[in-house]
């Protein structure tokens, strides 16, 4: 699971995401005088991230980080397929304009083509990264035909242009109720004719695995149909995706060659066997292998991993992330993870619910080295893994915080929308002073305890097949609420973590219900639903504590004679009991498999947005010029050699521009065709 990065736009990043020191001023003069903003197009700024501790690694551990970025890089085309089935067309022609163009680029049609081009590559893809909406460009198909393709010597197949500035494929991820999911979704895991029934008919018979153990199904895989009947196309060597997979495994091998343990190295070796069979079994091992391997300063996140572009749930998308460890950080919050079983057994859930062991939870805050995949440029800024849940609960599971992504999104952040949108001085107070600890604790419980908590009653199956469509944002909603749960709870000053619960829970609270009910609107056009998973937990916590808060005098709703409405919070520990309450019935939706109360509470609270406060918010955000999402470029990883081509040193360059990376990167890891 992923906590995606969606900024506040307030002092910090949303609750849930920011990590960073607790002190925003208290930076080094290194931090202070790097230049963290590359560009901001669109609803989008690019920023840049360092590496800290990179220079204190071994040449061995230096390459071992060299060789799992590059193993990353490699699938980078993967992503871009697995988003739409046009989209390396698209891309590729674009590219080619881009580069090619005899005409006048000051023109402003050919800026507005180059915008088109940068929102493209920021989402992987034709569809925005974060509404799944298609983005259509600001210039005409006259002008795309008649000048940018003649005069650049470009060739687009005339569907691919049509797909472009048509509305047909119009969302990526369709998880309304009421539609057929996988036909109204453009998300390239399906042939196009291939219904949701078809699909659940299908997982209905295929291998599960072993009895207790089920596998991932469907997780890497494409499901076509083929002389009538349904298959999968698996991605491996030698299958779907097979050229990049090859490029994966080649650097994979080099990686496992410098692993700084047997049981690195043993980890490895399984997932260059997964990527070669393709086999969910192996997967599993491998998952087992990995999350069970803590030792060593480096770790990595790579496969097809998160099934949130899945409307079904089964199909991962291939993501990579390759991680330092933040040794200072980790250790203050290792904590969090020695008191699992406290906080599972004080949970306000059913007993029956509750798990009497959890099982190996780590935590550590680390320093990103490289990502690829679902994770760049938009990436998420905590993750526990493996997502299998009998591995979960037999062997534990991983959870991270990406410490320099957090901070380098503090460190480019701003005050303006938290004075705007927050109901009094005292709510600011509580944020400026409280807010960055607030987040990052909130982070931790939501990976180390959250996502670890519960256990799913005997004989219900896994949350895809139960509670289908609804399971990812039930599921990141019952770790929100974990979190904010224990966020007001002594036991957090008990164990060093903060000095003040109270206020660290009042500034947590503030600044979710702020967010839930109204900033975060800021993200979606007028008269949309929210349809993102994450965007829709954060609504329906909030809507649903908000209503159950008003009804007892603990959440008012304000409007002020300027004609500003504002939510304020009277009562902070009756709102952690209204938490609690719905954090029981969640943990019963998911232990039951009770998909009619995960229906209700979804789209009763999180989808449908409430008008008049969703023009208001847009309206109140017409002063503010910073893009609406963040997202960032990669640092260079670059070898030196000597004659021989033998690795002397590693050195980490910042790109200069946005494009300049991406061009880098068509030229450099370009391992597919625009057909898979």
């Amino acid at each position: 699971m992923k906590i995606k990065q969606i900024l506040y736009m307030f002092s910090v990043a949303i609750l849930l995401a920011s990590c960073a020191a607790e002190n925003k001023k208290e930076t080094t003069k290194e931090v202070s005088e790097f230049n963290y903003f590359v560009e901001q197009f669109a609803d989008i700024k690019v920023l840049r991230y360092q590496i800290p501790g990179f220079e204190e690694l071994t040449l061995k551990e230096k390459k071992l980080v060299y060789y799992l970025t590059q193993a990353g890089l490699s699938g980078r085309d993967i992503m871009w397929d697995q988003n739409y089935r046009y989209n390396l067309s698209v891309r590729k022609g674009l590219e080619n304009i881009n580069q090619n163009y005899k005409g006048d680029k000051e023109s402003a049609d050919f800026k507005l083509f180059k915008t088109y081009l940068k929102r493209v590559w920021f989402s992987n893809g034709i569809h925005h990264h974060y509404s799944n909406d298609k983005m259509k460009p600001a210039f005409s198909k006259e002008y795309f035909i008649n000048d940018l393709l003649k005069n650049s010597n470009t060739q687009i197949p005339s569907e691919v242009i049509e797909v472009i500035f048509n509305d047909a494929d119009a969302k990526k991820v369709n998880k309304k109720s009421g539609v057929d999911t996988i036909l109204s979704s453009a998300i390239n895991f399906y042939a196009p004719d291939i219904t949701d029934k078809e699909v659940v008919d299908f997982y209905e018979t295929a291998y599960k695995g072993p009895e207790g153990m089920p596998i991932e199904a469907g997780l890497n895989s494409k499901l076509v149909r083929e002389n009538g009947q349904l298959v999968e196309k698996v991605w491996k060597s030698g299958g779907m995706y097979g050229t990049a997979i090859d490029a994966i495994i080649g650097w994979l091998e080099k990686a496992k060659g410098v692993a700084e343990n047997e049981k690195q190295a043993n980890a490895l070796g399984l997932l260059i066997e997964y990527y070669k069979t393709g086999s969910l079994d192996t997967w599993d091992t491998y998952c087992i292998a990995w999350a069970t391997s803590i030792e060593g300063n480096i770790d990595w996140i790579n496969g097809f991993i998160e099934v949130y572009n899945d409307p079904k749930g089964y199909r991962g998308s291939y993501e990579t992330i390759v991680q330092i460890k933040d040794f200072d950080m980790s250790r203050k919050m290792k904590v969090l993870a020695e008191n699992a079983q406290w906080f599972e057994d004080n949970a306000p859930l059913d007993p029956t619910h509750k798990k009497e062991n959890v099982v190996g939870v780590s935590y550590k805050t680390v320093n990103v080295a490289g990502e690829a995949g679902d994770a760049s440029p938009s990436t998420p800024i905590g993750v526990n893994l493996p997502n299998n849940n009998w591995i979960r609960q037999q062997h534990g599971s991983k959870s991270v915080s990406l410490g320099n992504i957090i901070g380098a999104y503090n460190n480019a952040g701003g005050t303006g929308r938290l004075k705007e949108f927050a109901h009094d001085e005292e709510e600011i107070r509580l944020e400026q002073k409280h807010g960055q600890i607030a987040d990052k604790l909130h982070t931790a419980l939501h990976e180390v305890v959250g996502h670890a908590s519960g256990r799913i009653n005997k004989g219900i199956g896994q949350p895809k097949e139960t509670l289908q469509n609804y399971a990812s944002t039930m599921e990141e909603g019952r770790a929100d609420l974990v979190g904010l749960y224990y966020l007001m709870d002594s036991k957090l000053q008990e164990l060093g973590l903060t000095d003040n619960v109270i206020e660290l829970g009042m500034a947590a609270y503030d600044g979710y219900i702020r967010n839930g009910l109204m900033t975060q609107l800021n993200r979606i056009n007028l008269g949309d639903d929210i349809e993102e998973d994450h965007m829709v937990n954060r609504q329906w916590v909030s809507a649903w504590a908000f209503e159950q808060g008003e009804k007892e005098n603990v959440i008012e709703k304000i409007v002020k004679e300027n004609g500003n409405t504002y939510f304020n919070i009277t009562d902070y520990t009756k709102l952690r009991e209204i938490f609690g309450r719905l954090l029981r019935e969640t943990q019963r939706i998911k232990s039951e498999g009770d998909f009619e109360a995960a229906k209700n509470l979804v789209e009763g609270y999180g989808v449908k947005v409430n008008q008049q406060i969703h023009k208001e918010v847009l309206k109140r955000n017409e002063q503010f010029t910073e893009a609406a999402y963040s997202g960032f470029v990669n640092p260079v990883l670059t070898p030196t050699l000597d004659e021989n081509e033998t690795i002397l040193e590693i050195v980490v360059q910042q790109p200069k521009s946005f494009e300049e990376q991406m061009v880098f990167y068509a030229k450099n890891y370009n391992f597919l065709g625009t057909e898979n």
